[in-house]
């Protein structure tokens, strides 16, 4: 079922809920510039197998509210824990994906990781998206930049490009305008506004003040996250497993679905 939380005055976040009854509870947070659907094949399959999931928009995407500021990685962090907060989690694995593992991994510096008792990191964009003086694996800062600025001028084409970096296995034209059809629904200051987020924050001391038990899941051919990134979080987060996708890019949670259910279910238990 889906329904809004407050998490200020004049900010509600949409949440997607299924399996309530479930103890065995995943709250995902997706990456840019989607929304909850992008997990569509995890809530496909999940749910039967005695799971809870939970998908929130992050705000300025999907069906939640878009006000014109609080895409910093605190802000959006501390919607995470309001959301958690509302929905009295415990005991939960928090799952996400590009920007949606970077919001996850200040949540648990943030937020002390209230709640979480497991992490699922998928080609998530830390502990920098972009390169830096002494992490040179990132993409170039001015490749985010022009997303950025063609956010403001086309940005059906800016979608429609980004999505062409996005995938590794073919998709059909239908699947395409699915996908062009999540990016729209966010707003044009909002997609702007995260992308700026990720091409500027790092979180190197971040990931080194993980302590629960996390695993890693990462498109070799990934485009967008490069896959050094994700070497680099298994190298500084403790108790943290990598396992590599062979045939993804950006997109494994629907390029290898079936790997990423199973690796997902196996790790949580």
């Amino acid at each position: 079922m889906g329904y809004y939380l407050r998490v200020e005055p004049d900010v509600n976040i949409y949440v997607e809920d299924v399996n309530r009854e479930s103890e065995k509870t995943i709250l995902f947070i997706h990456g840019w510039p989607a929304n909850h659907k992008l997990f569509e094949y995890q809530f496909n399959h999940l749910p039967s197998l005695g799971y809870r999931c939970i998908g929130m928009d992050l705000r300025g995407f999907g069906n939640s509210d878009k006000p014109s500021s609080g895409y910093s990685y605190d802000r959006l962090a501390d919607d995470v824990r309001a959301v958690v907060d509302e929905l009295h989690l415990q005991n939960f694995t928090l799952a996400g994906h590009s920007v949606g593992g970077a919001i996850s991994v200040r949540y648990m510096t943030r937020h002390n990781g209230y709640g979480v008792s497991k992490l699922a990191l998928i080609a998530a964009a830390a502990p920098s998206l972009t390169i830096r003086p002494d992490f040179p694996y990132g993409l170039p800062k001015e490749a985010v930049t022009n997303i950025i600025q063609n956010t403001y001028i086309d940005r059906p084409k800016m979608l429609q490009d980004f999505e062409g970096e996005f995938f590794f296995l073919h998709i059909t034209q239908p699947f395409s305008q699915w996908f062009l059809q999540m990016g729209l629904q966010a707003a044009g200051w909002s997609t702007a506004a995260v992308a700026t987020s990720f091409r500027d924050e790092s979180l190197f001391s971040d990931l080194r003040q993980i302590r629960v038990p996390t695993i890693i899941l990462h498109g070799v051919h990934d485009k967008v996250c490069l896959y050094p990134l994700a070497v680099a979080q298994n190298k500084e987060i403790k108790n943290s497993k990598l396992v590599p996708f062979e045939n993804s890019g950006h997109g494994l949670m629907w390029e290898e679905r079936e790997k990423l259910n199973r690796e997902l279910t196996q790790f949580i238990g």
